[in-house]
């Protein structure tokens, strides 16, 4: 172990001398590599990309451009098989030179001249390499051990794991502002947790780790966004580590990118993506993520990069979005029946309303129907009622009649808009049918865009939640 701490002392003098240039160039020699060119990639998000490819000469290849490459892990990778090794590319440390000695494994005992954050990078790599067998076999041993022998181990495996970490906290301590250090401690584990007693003991455990999830990894720093693990670790947050609600998934949204501000490049790509994301999620609810985005990012101007034309659709996509959320009490408007007697929405009576919208012509409202047929019979003595809506105009508005007949589904209330003087088309972004909410007595959306297939499980569950509130509250 002491082998590895003089060694980074011998490097030393080389992290005090920056390089003021504004190009690079990193030559890689491969020996015995019969290939004929090399590429150069890097991470982004969850892929990599390539960035660029050079010929190779006697096994040499230099990778070189007239400005700098942006901070972050890099790969050189070895056609066919695409092999490759890792390099770390910080601002100013960008001309060097790189040998590997064996292309099956390129990575192996590298070695590297002028680049003393990648020196401190693969004598790291190196101890572990050392310290990973060790490891395994202490842990079949433990696996194996019992009593006072077992006890024994794994007081050496405590040993093992402290030098490492002493190791990582001595790179972390000396050499502060380099890629390696910035690494090692971003995948360092958080603090010890406390002790938590009581029945929220995992709820309040939760909390805490959620709390300092990022407390080793600076979302701040720009080099970050090319480094492999920021993805799965911010990824693993929003996924994971946040309740699957809306409300939720936005409020952890809003601390990784608020985070990441100061890191304009990062505060762009993650924002993308995630609106992205958000914007073709299909479940259930999850548009008021992409409406929060929206809301809170583009348009507030803080997406400079976004063309007006796109960030217009967008923000328009919200404001139609925004009144249809779940949570939201369903946007008022009014129908008539077959015999022109008005009805509206909000003074239609039910304990629960599924609002159906449907269209004569559509392959799927007709498959549906049996369905609703059945599910209004089982449901209807239950307090729950159906305001339909046909959504043919006054030209073709006898098609719903006719199906309405034919199908004996006047046991709801169906209605039509005929000359569309509610816009009620356009208030639900009616685009295709059928379209389905569930809205409870104050007509406050419940669920929407569903299958009738989803429907019974859902009322179930709304009924037994109704049963179970205390007498008087429902």
């Amino acid at each position: 172990m002491k082998g590895f701490i003089l060694g980074l002392a011998f490097v030393l003098p080389l992290m005090a001398s920056a390089q003021s240039t504004d190009s690079y160039q990193i030559e890689v020699q491969i020996d015995n590599f019969e290939g004929s060119e090399l590429y150069l990639a890097y991470y982004l998000i969850n892929n990599q990309y390539i960035l660029d490819t050079v010929p190779v000469t006697n096994g040499v290849g230099v990778f070189s451009g007239k400005e700098l490459l942006k901070s972050g892990m890099y790969l050189v990778v070895l056609p066919p098989d695409n092999r490759y090794f890792q390099l770390l590319i910080d601002q100013d440390d960008q001309i060097f030179k790189v040998h590997a000695n064996n292309p099956t494994d390129p990575g192996l005992d590298l070695q590297i001249e002028g680049s003393a954050d990648n020196q401190l990078f693969y004598d790291y790599l190196k101890l572990l390499a050392e310290q990973r067998p060790k490891a395994n076999k202490l842990r079949e041993e433990i696996d194996a051990a019992s009593g006072s022998k077992k006890e024994k181990l794994e007081a050496q495996m405590e040993k093992l794991n402290d030098s490492v970490l002493s190791y990582q906290m001595d790179i972390v301590e000396k050499y502060p502002n380099t890629l390696t250090a910035a690494l090692i401690k971003s995948n360092l584990p958080i603090a010890e947790m406390p002790e938590f007693e009581g029945e929220d003991a995992a709820t309040r455990q939760w909390q805490w780790s959620k709390k300092h999830y990022f407390d080793n990894l600076d979302l701040a720093d720009p080099r970050m966004l090319r480094m492999p693990f920021l993805f799965q670790r911010v990824d693993n947050y929003i996924q994971k580590m946040t309740v699957q609600h809306p409300d939720s998934i936005s409020e952890s949204l809003y601390r990784v990118l608020q985070a990441m501000l100061p890191a304009e490049e990062t505060f762009k790509h993650f924002v993308v993506h995630y609106v992205n994301e958000y914007a073709a999620s299909k479940i259930i609810g999850f548009d008021a993520v992409y409406v929060f985005l929206v809301d809170t990012y583009y348009a507030k101007g803080l997406t400079p990069w976004t063309e007006q034309e796109q960030l217009d659709k967008m923000v328009d996509n919200a404001n139609r979005l925004r009144p249809l959320l779940i949570g939201k009490v369903a946007p008022d408007f009014s129908s008539q029946d077959k015999d022109g007697n008005q009805y509206t929405l909000h003074t239609f009576e039910a304990d629960y309303t599924i609002l159906f919208f449907w269209d004569p012509g559509c392959g799927h409202c007709k498959k549906s129907m049996p369905d609703m047929i059945n599910l209004y019979n089982e449901y209807k003595d239950k307090g729950v009622e159906i305001f339909a809506v046909c959504t043919k105009f006054y030209n073709e508005m006898e098609s719903c009649w006719d199906f309405v007949e034919e199908k004996e589904i006047g046991i709801w209330l169906n209605t039509v808009d005929p000359y569309h003087r509610s816009k009620y088309k356009t208030i639900y972004d009616i685009k295709s049918t059928p379209q389905i909410y569930i809205l409870d007595k104050d007509k406050t959306i419940l669920y929407k865009r569903l299958s009738v297939e989803q429907i019974p499980d859902i009322l179930d569950q709304l009924l037994l939640e109704k049963e179970s509130l205390p007498e008087g509250s429902h």
